[in-house]
């Protein structure tokens, strides 16, 4: 199963910061045994929702240069209360250092202005053919794949 876990992006600032919104739906399957009688999203997944929003924001910010967005570290995360069905996680992302490709982030996520998840986070960008010459086709085809993913979530008002 693959999970796109971002809804739809509403600030963007290249380089800077990314704001964007995950609807919990009831009907998300892995809602059902997370928790029976209970359902809330995994922190888990809204570790990789922040994770997301930080991929979008470094695609955009470098025009779809790199293919692979990966989560390279994790520190100081904090699960401060549920997000349940019905619930909008909103997520803000900011960039506190750029080394190559290496993106340090503060990020956050809130359901009605109250703290749900926070963390400081590590990302890296690279392509498949940085290491390996014969996967430039992969590259060229994910970049295109999240191009078309990204024009459906984030929609500037100009």
């Amino acid at each position: 199963m693959r999970f796109l876990l971002i809804d739809r992006i509403t600030e963007l600032v290249p380089h800077q910061s990314v704001t964007a919104l995950k609807n919990l739906s009831l009907s998300e399957e892995y809602l059902a045994d997370h928790f029976p009688g209970f359902p809330v999203m995994p922190g888990v997944l809204m570790l990789e929702t922040l994770v997301q929003a930080g991929g979008w924001l470094i695609r955009h910010s470098e025009d779809f240069a790199q293919s692979t967005i990966l989560l390279k570290e994790v520190r100081a995360i904090r699960y401060n209360s549920f997000v349940s069905p019905g619930n909008t996680l909103q997520v803000e992302m900011t960039v506190k250092k750029r080394d190559g490709g290496l993106w340090d982030f503060n990020g956050k996520g809130t359901v009605n202005g109250t703290s749900a998840v926070s963390a400081r986070l590590t990302l890296e960008a690279f392509n498949l053919a940085d290491t390996n010459s014969e996967l430039a086709e992969s590259d060229s085809h994910r970049r295109e794949v999240y191009r078309g993913l990204f024009h459906q979530i984030w929609k500037p008002t100009a």
